[in-house]
């Protein structure tokens, strides 16, 4: 049977590979040298109308604008099918977007499944003491 050639939990390369030999490295070193010069031709483009020059400058100084959620004013039902229709009634005449109605029925749709979820586990607890009262 042939020796292996590396001894089994010994690293073949002990020492790593070289920093900075690697590709990547080497792009990273040349655009810090030339950072200055790059900068300038990025700022020329974009002052000369290059608009993938300008985004590209605006998204590096400029936060992402997020959506805000203004406060929705729907009248709650007496039961959670009530309420979805007022939801969706809201959402019909335009008094809610479409995406914040969606969020709500969706809402909805988990509140009811935590409710069956608690009315099932109540009724199977009445189920097993009257099953251990049993003689």
């Amino acid at each position: 049977m042939p020796t292996p050639k590396f001894k089994k939990g010994q690293s073949g390369n002990p020492n790593g590979r070289p920093p900075g030999k690697t590709p990547g490295a080497q792009i990273r070193k040349a655009i810090v040298e030339r950072k200055d010069d790059i900068l300038a031709a990025v700022i020329d483009a974009a002052v000369n109308g290059d608009m993938q020059a300008c985004k590209m400058l605006l998204d590096r100084i400029t936060p992402t604008l997020k959506p805000q959620a203004t406060p929705v004013n729907i009248p709650t039902g007496a039961t959670l099918p009530e309420t979805g229709g007022n939801v969706v009634d809201a959402t019909l005449n335009g008094s809610i977007a479409p995406d914040v109605g969606a969020m709500l029925i969706r809402a909805l749709a988990e509140q009811g499944k935590l409710i069956e979820l608690q009315e099932l586990t109540e009724r199977l607890q009445r189920i097993e003491k009257q099953l251990e009262l049993r003689p």
